[in-house]
């Protein structure tokens, strides 16, 4: 194919590591010989802007316009030449560079300070006196949030470090304030978006511009490139996709929109793109095109009359980081907590485990969409070599796999596979907190590298996430953030208040459930976020259904996901957004735990009917009470192999023959006595119970195993002091 395509993800999305968007398409397009390159403008744009001759640009800049200052702009320009001498250095530090730097920084006096330093009262608590590179890494942080506040406080008012004009794009019905907007002179942000753009089509030449707009602070970046692109490269055709475009622009009509691109596609981008490709190389017709819209005649059209399906996900090629500067991005620190730095902090390589969601049934979410509803697992072995691949091109072996909820089974294989390759990576990845989560696969995931899940609780209320169609209980819930949490994986939980019929009650009932998995310490990070009724959800498409009805507005012509909901039964949602997100920021320090709940209100709240050991009584529950496993799981050895020696030990003048079978775990020896037979059949049975062996041993294998030998009755044997020893430094079933 005679096609040239250059992948751009849009300013602004993360700092510290690249959207995955681009890389999985132009690991597909390799796979179809197709000439294609990337660029992540956003890092770019963020590199141009803090550096020496940017920072000088922006104050000549600042300098220029008129009228009154705030004292806070006043202190930066003040210290202009502060800003300028040191933010080379302090950006090299961000990438890894000069970690020496750390001191300096800690030190309290060579970092220029403004406003946003008043935040730093409580870094000894944050990070203790042993964390000076964390610590470092925070400060500098603060540092780039000052010289945004001054951007976005006088030169560019849309300005943000992961997204750019996002009121423009969020519930954007109408097409016109977007459109006004981008007919204005650009901006300073703007002059250097188009200025790298510039420079990436001088160097790439390509023939078709595909611009990924993953969120709405992408969208008016995206749209000005391809305002910039019509004006100075008309010959090129221009795509626009990704998951803003996935979610609101179902439905557009406006034909405006097609002055800054000239095809935009649905869902997944690789047979879109490939059949676009074809299309342009004159192999296809407009008609034949997979979810693309496209303006013909000066009207919006839809077309999708493609017969082949989209491509599984076991051919489309391993994710390619090419062409991107994986050096420069910047590792910051915004929050302490531990959790919520993976977002920020380190270089994460992104993969997909498996397409869409395995369980597809929360009435808030997209179920409706492609992207939710078309599940399509992987295989554990494909998903390792990409991983090698990717670590080989990277250089890196952190890995967030970007899954709407990762399936259980398929995080069990793949945990496997990392140990028999013995590949050292470390992984976090998106969960449902059901029951497969057992507290013997929580350790294994951790065995294999798993640092830290996060997943949904919503609203701590039975009712409530029944009417979710969640699939999970409180108690549930509470159980296997539980099971992680021992193994030694941090959780994040997603919390959502505002469902329709909430009542007050039950909003404070939550808050208390999320007080004790705090205090418990099997959470260690949250957020809150008011339920949003989108028009793909089971709640849009049906709200009666739940409850809640849909105001009376008129379809826009843009974007048409956000509806507004009407909730007659429930309470005043939005009365208590305050309270529940200063508690919960509290809770995440670790303190204020034992505050009565009315603390956090300004108004009167009902008392909780939550007994105040709940969660306590449900994580509590001995291993001695877990039924016998499943016949058909598997019995996995994770420790070292263990030394089995025999010898003869005396008891009231008699010889007996014993065995001692010493562990040797990470952090200690662990020795067990007993009986010469048993130590025989385990001596036989260790070496095929490690991971490496691609046929595992079974609950029913292992029983029939000990049986034939006569050595006795199983379940005692299983529920004997030699058995729990093992599974508590090693032997896991899965």
């Amino acid at each position: 194919m005679s096609q040239s395509i250059l992948f751009i993800t849009a300013p602004f999305t993360q700092m510290n590591t690249p959207y995955p968007a681009t890389t999985c398409l132009k690991g597909f397009m390799n796979t179809r010989h197709i000439q294609s390159h990337q660029c992540d403008l956003g890092i770019e744009v963020i590199l141009s802007i803090f550096s020496e001759k940017g920072l000088a640009a922006i104050f000549r800049e600042v300098n220029e316009r008129t009228g009154e200052r705030a004292d806070n702009v006043r202190r930066m320009v003040q210290m202009r030449d502060e800003y300028i001498r040191t933010i080379g250095p302090v950006i090299a530090f961000l990438q890894g560079k000069n970690p020496e730097l750390a001191h300096l920084i800690c030190g309290g006096e060579w970092l220029p300070e403004a406003s946003r330093f008043k935040q730093t009262t409580d870094l000894d608590h944050d990070f203790g006196h042993l964390g000076i590179h964390d610590r470092a890494k925070h400060l500098a942080t603060l540092y780039l949030e000052d010289i945004a506040d001054l951007i976005a406080g006088t030169i560019d008012p849309h300005f943000g470090f992961s997204r750019y004009a996002e009121r423009l794009g969020r519930s954007a019905s109408s097409f016109d304030e977007l459109h006004a907007a981008l007919c204005l002179p650009g901006s300073f942000i703007d002059a250097l978006t188009t200025t790298l753009l510039d420079e990436k089509i001088r160097i790439n030449q390509p023939t078709l511009v595909a611009l990924s707009i993953p969120f709405p602070g992408n969208l008016y970046s995206a749209l000005k490139c391809g305002q910039w692109l019509r004006q100075n490269h008309p010959e090129m055709k221009i795509v626009m996709g990704g998951g803003f475009v996935n979610t609101e622009l179902r439905s557009l009509s406006d034909p405006r929109v097609f002055n800054y691109t000239d095809f935009i596609t649905l869902d997944d981008g690789e047979a879109p793109l490939l059949h676009l490709v074809q299309h342009l190389d004159g192999q296809r017709t407009l008609e034949k095109l997979k979810r693309t819209f496209a303006c013909v005649d000066g009207a919006v059209a839809f077309f999708n009359g493609s017969e082949e399906p989209d491509i599984p996900q076991i051919v489309t090629g391993t994710p390619d980081y090419s062409d991107l500067p994986l050096d420069k991005y910047l590792s910051v620190i915004e929050l302490a907590n531990p959790m919520h730095r993976l977002w920020s902090d380190g270089r994460w390589n992104k993969l997909m485990l498996a397409h869409g969601c395995y369980w597809a049934k929360c009435s808030f979410c997209d179920t409706s969409l492609d992207y939710i509803k078309r599940y399509e697992s992987n295989q554990a072995r494909l998903i390792c070599d990409r991983m090698e691949a990717i670590m080989a091109q990277t250089g890196q072996n952190g890995f967030h796999f970007t899954d709407e909820a990762a399936p259980p089974a398929l995080l069990r294989d793949l945990a496997l596979e990392i140990l028999r390759r013995k590949l050292t990576v470390a992984w976090w990845t998106n969960i449902r907190f059901e029951k497969n989560f057992t507290g013997d696969l929580c350790i294994l995931l951790k065995k294999s590298g798993c640092i830290a899940v996060s997943g949904g609780l919503e609203v701590a209320s039975d009712r409530i996430l029944k009417l979710i169609n969640k699939g999970v209980t409180v108690s549930q819930v509470a159980k296997v953030t539980g099971h992680f949490t021992r193994a030694g994986v941090m959780v994040h939980a997603y919390l959502m208040y505002g469902f329709p019929t909430q009542t007050a009650q039950e909003t404070i009932d939550s808050l208390e459930v999320v007080r004790q998995l705090f205090l418990h310490g099997i959470i260690r990070s949250g957020f809150w976020h008011q339920f949003a009724m989108t028009a793909h959800s089971p709640v849009g498409l049906d709200p009666q259904l739940f409850g809640v009805e849909k105001a009376d507005t008129p379809p826009g012509t843009f974007a048409n996901n956000d509806l507004v909901p009407i909730d007659r039964k429930g309470c005043d949602h939005e009365l208590f957004s305050d309270g529940l997100k200063k508690s919960l920021y509290n809770f995440m320090h670790g303190i204020c735990l034992d505050f009565p709940l009315q603390e956090w209100f300004e108004f009167r709240v009902p008392r909780t009917t939550v007994a105040p050991d709940f969660i306590r009584n449900i994580i509590s529950h001995p291993m001695s009470l877990l039924p016998l496993p499943d016949p058909h799981a598997k019995i996995i050895w994770l420790s070292s192999p263990p030394e089995i020696t025999f010898h003869t030990r005396t008891k009231k003048g008699k010889s007996i023959p014993a065995a001692k079978i010493s562990i040797q775990t990470t952090q200690q020896e662990i020795i067990i006595q007993t009986d010469k037979r048993t130590g025989k059949w385990l001596a036989g049975i260790f070496p095929v119970l490690v991971p490496g062996n691609h046929e595992l041993m079974t609950f029913q294998k292992l029983e029939e195993l000990y049986t034939s030998g006569d050595a006795g009755n199983f379940k005692s044997f299983w529920e004997g002091p030699v058995i729990k020893t093992l599974r508590e430094n090693g032997l896991v079933v899965v």
